[in-house]
Parts: C-alpha cells; sequence; structure tokens
C-alpha cells in the first residue's frame, strides 16, 4: 500500500466522552507506543474534523481515518474501508458528528476552492461500537478490538 517515500497521516476521529465513540482516539494513542517508520505521522483529532480536513491537504499520499463504523456487525467487528476517490457532493455540517465521510466532503469542497489535494489513497479502520451514549470508556468488545484495530493499521503501513 504504502512506499517509504509516502507520506501517511493515521488520524483518531471521535469523542472520547461519548463510550465506542471514542474507539479511534484509543487507537491511535496504542499506536503511539509503537516504533513508527518516520514518514508516518499519527494525529488524536477526536472531534476536530474541520482541524483534520485541512491537515489532509498538506501533502499526505495516504490517510488512515480510525473511527468508530456503525455498518450492522456485531459490536466490536472491525473494518477496513477504502474511501471513494469522490466524496459525496452534498455537504451536511454537524460540528458534533465529523464522520469520515463529513470529512472528506469538506476536503473535497476546500481542495476545490485552495487548490490544494486530497491524500492519493484514504482508508478507514472502524468498528462497530456497541453504546456511543454519553459516557467515559469503551465497552468491552469495543476495547478488546482496539489491539485488532492497532495489529491491522502495522500491517498497512509495513506492506
Amino acid at each position: 500500500m504504502t512506499t517509504a517515500l509516502d507520506r501517511v497521516l493515521v488520524a483518531g476521529i471521535g469523542n472520547i466522552f461519548a463510550g465506542d465513540d471514542g474507539f479511534g482516539v484509543e487507537a491511535v494513542r496504542r499506536l503511539s507506543e509503537h516504533d513508527l517508520p518516520g514518514h508516518v505521522e499519527l494525529s488524536d483529532t477526536g472531534v476536530r474534523g474541520v482541524h483534520l480536513a485541512y491537515q489532509l491537504l498538506e501533502g499526505y499520499d495516504t490517510a488512515v481515518l480510525l473511527d468508530a463504523a456503525q455498518r450492522g456487525g456485531p459490536p466490536g467487528t472491525v473494518y477496513l474501508i477504502e474511501a471513494a476517490a469522490e466524496a459525496g457532493t452534498g455537504l451536511l455540517m454537524d460540528g458534533h458528528r465529523m464522520t469520515p465521510d463529513t470529512v472528506l466532503a469538506l476536503l473535497d469542497n476546500l481542495s476545490a476552492s485552495t487548490g490544494g489535494s486530497r491524500p492519493r489513497r484514504v482508508l478507514v479502520v472502524g468498528c462497530e461500537p456497541a453504546c456511543l451514549d454519553d459516557g467515559i470508556g469503551l465497552s468491552a468488545p469495543v476495547a478488546a478490538a482496539v489491539d485488532e484495530a492497532v495489529r491491522l493499521v502495522l500491517d498497512l503501513l509495513d506492506q
């Protein structure tokens, strides 16, 4: 997937005050405990989706976004999703829930207005949440899935 010359951004997205929505933030924290190649940058983006969209314009070849992803599987299921080359044309901004789709739609709008370009490849490592209610801490199945997600990202970076 990547070469030593690729600039890679790995960003954790989510709200640590909304249960399993903190999955991406925790996964990036765990990734920070590993010795990563120099061309890989970690970002604890949290709920700052607009910031992430601007950051993605800074010349990254690949972006890996970690986030809770409701796709209908059992809680704790880890997904690898290749983001479409073109995000949706409609942009509905919700400052409280900046999903990867919303960030990429904003990124496309920013690219058009600034002349910047989005990363060549955008991957989402998502985890099916069990609970998105207010509260700090991951549910047991999502907490157990963090290590799997970290291994998946490390494997992607090694390819």
